[in-house]
């Protein structure tokens, strides 16, 4: 009786003493920017989707899992979106959806970065975007280059539109 009196005491008192944390997690808000801007080109993608999970004091359970439509690309120029979702560019038919998906985050003199698995053009490459966490928003920066993902575009125009494809984000979260 003893024995069980104790360990029925020592049981609650080890699960009152331990702090449950729940992690917050995010619904992408509507107003959102996902941008590029090449030498040659710029513009927006729309239909974000995915997953946000962020705590600044517990980075190690954070995980973001998002991504865009592919064919949601929107250059300004009716012409310039279809061949950016043809076949020699981004191939929008064959790669619905261009993707990131965290593996680990770390924070240094009061920004963040979160490295993780780039999916564009159906070839997947790690990658590091440092962002910045205010106001419920997220927002950072990444250069993405062409050759990495093997988007050749026509052969008389690729060279045009440039290699260095800056990548500009802010996403408001509720």
């Amino acid at each position: 009786m003893r024995f069980t009196l104790f360990s029925s005491v020592l049981i609650a008192m080890l699960c009152t003493s331990f702090t449950f944390y729940s992690l917050q997690s995010y619904d992408i808000a509507d107003d959102y920017a996902v941008k590029f801007e090449t030498n040659g080109a710029k513009g927006t993608f729309t239909d974000l989707t995915g997953t946000v999970v962020f705590d600044p004091s517990n980075l190690e359970a954070s995980k973001f899992d998002v991504s865009v439509a592919t064919a949601s690309i929107d250059t300004g120029n009716k012409t310039q979106n279809k061949h950016a979702k043809g076949g020699s560019w981004l191939d929008a038919k064959s790669n619905p959806r261009i993707s990131f998906v965290s593996s680990a985050f770390n924070k240094t003199n009061g920004e963040y970065a979160v490295s993780g698995d780039l999916t564009i053009h159906g070839i997947t490459k790690t990658v590091a975007i440092p962002f910045l966490f205010e106001n419920s928003t997220f927002s950072g920066s990444l250069t993405v280059l062409r050759e990495d993902f093997e988007i050749k575009g026509p052969f008389l125009f690729g060279g045009f539109v440039g290699d260095e494809i800056e990548v500009s984000l802010r996403v408001p979260v509720r």
